[in-house]
């Protein structure tokens, strides 16, 4: 099986599926506190019911620490725990690592995070934090703006039940990018889509 042959049968199936758009992104958020946590507790967690709230409730309860640096300094009072409602340490930990990560490069903002996503190394020192993989980066960059697909158990799920062969987390990622680059998609807002349609209801 070709990647040509895979990227055919889930372009089919999103035209069947879900019509032809246009799919927009979920823009995620401006508050860097929430985007960095947000980016680690999505692992393995029901998204809507059980990280979402907990993000919302760390932006009311720390609207101040909407930049890197300002979020760092209410993380190092030792409250992260009880304002995301978790014991979780190695997701703490990961929180603390990423943001310690990013603000030695000076990044502070939404859209610096985004440009430096982009930069040689980096994707490569996000990954060798403890808790860290391939999914995070990627959907840390949809949460920052960027036209990310991070590949989760609903766009495998889609993409199983198109046919596709590929599972390999790259391999998996490139279908959905070649798919949406030939159906005119905006490659984050075609994630969306797959994702919002395969996390509500019955299939």
């Amino acid at each position: 099986m070709t990647i040509e042959e895979d990227v055919a049968k889930l372009t089919a199936r999103v035209q069947t599926t879900l019509g032809n758009g246009p799919f927009r992104a979920a823009g995620g958020w401006h508050h860097m506190g929430a985007v960095i946590c947000d980016a680690v507790l999505q692992q393995a967690r029901h998204y809507r019911r059980w990280v979402r709230p907990r993000i919302e409730q760390l932006q009311e309860s720390w609207p101040e620490a909407d930049t890197v640096s300002r979020f760092r300094a209410r993380v190092s009072g030792g409250e992260l725990s009880a304002v995301l409602r978790t014991t979780h340490q190695r997701k703490l930990a990961a929180i603390a690592a990423i943001a310690d990560l990013v603000a030695a490069d000076g990044v502070e903002t939404r859209d610096e995070l985004r440009v430096w996503l982009k930069e040689g190394p980096h994707r490569s020192a996000l990954l060798a934090v403890h808790g860290v993989g391939p999914k995070t980066v990627d959907y840390l960059g949809a949460l920052v703006g960027g036209s990310h697909v991070a590949v989760d158990v609903h766009l495998r799920a889609f993409a199983r039940q198109a046919g596709v062969e590929t599972t390999t987390y790259q391999g998996l990622r490139r279908v959905y990018e070649r798919t949406a680059d030939l159906l005119g998609h905006d490659r984050g807002g075609l994630e969306h889509a797959v994702w919002n349609y395969m996390s509500n209801g019955p299939k």
